[in-house]
């Protein structure tokens, strides 16, 4: 494998279960790069949330985004201090598009005002990943995974994030995306599986959406 991919800032997206976390591990280890990971169990109010999603979804998207900006903010500013390559397992930007799903409209309006003003300034992936897998395989991921604040989620809030990642896709024009759909390979079990994913990033990708299927 060679020492770097060809992209200096890596963000690996998808719906819930898809297997962010468990391939930017992969890469960053394989890669030498440095590791960005979203600390979603760290939010207090996210189990109230799955229980009673209309009392609790502003706090809880509020948390996540005052989190998440703080993370990127500290880890991206040493990313340019030692010029370092980058895997995160999230992009700011999904702390808008979860809000726009789960806030009321009221609510997205002020969220939407405060996004824009601590968005300003990151910088953007170089490349964006999205793991595609049906709604049946991150139903059942999240089942074997096992956290218990998951296990309330339903099928008809998956297919609300999932359209919220393709209509946002839809208007990205200024950012590479990757839509990699991984729903008929096991990359973590299979390291041929793994290795094509490998090849498929070596690839450069110029700006606007980019759709692929492995088998």
């Amino acid at each position: 494998m060679p020492d770097s991919l060809p992209h200096q800032f890596i963000a690996i997206e998808g719906n819930i279960g898809a297997g962010k976390t468990t391939l930017s591990r992969k890469l960053a280890a394989d890669f030498n790069a440095r590791l960005i990971l979203e600390q979603f169990s760290d939010n207090p109010f996210l189990p109230f949330f799955y229980e009673n999603p209309e009392r609790y979804a502003f706090t809880v998207e509020l948390f996540f985004m005052t989190e998440r900006h703080k993370q990127l903010q500290e880890e991206l500013a040493q990313t340019q201090l030692f010029n370092q390559q980058v895997v995160a397992d999230y992009f700011f930007l999904k702390t808008l598009l979860f809000a726009h799903n789960n806030l009321k409209d009221d609510e997205y309006r002020l969220f939407q005002r405060l996004f824009h003003i601590l968005n300003a300034n990151f910088p953007k992936p170089d490349l964006l990943v999205y793991l595609h897998r049906p709604i049946d395989a991150l139903a059942a991921n999240i089942r074997k995974r096992g956290r218990e604040f998951e296990q309330k989620i339903d099928t008809s809030y998956l297919e609300q994030i999932q359209q919220a990642y393709f209509d946002f896709f839809k208007t990205s024009n200024d950012l590479a995306v990757l839509i990699l759909d991984v729903s008929q390979i096991d990359f973590v079990s299979r390291s041929a599986d793994y290795d094509a994913i490998v090849e498929v990033l070596r690839q450069p990708y110029s700006p606007g959406i980019h759709r692929l299927r492995l088998y």
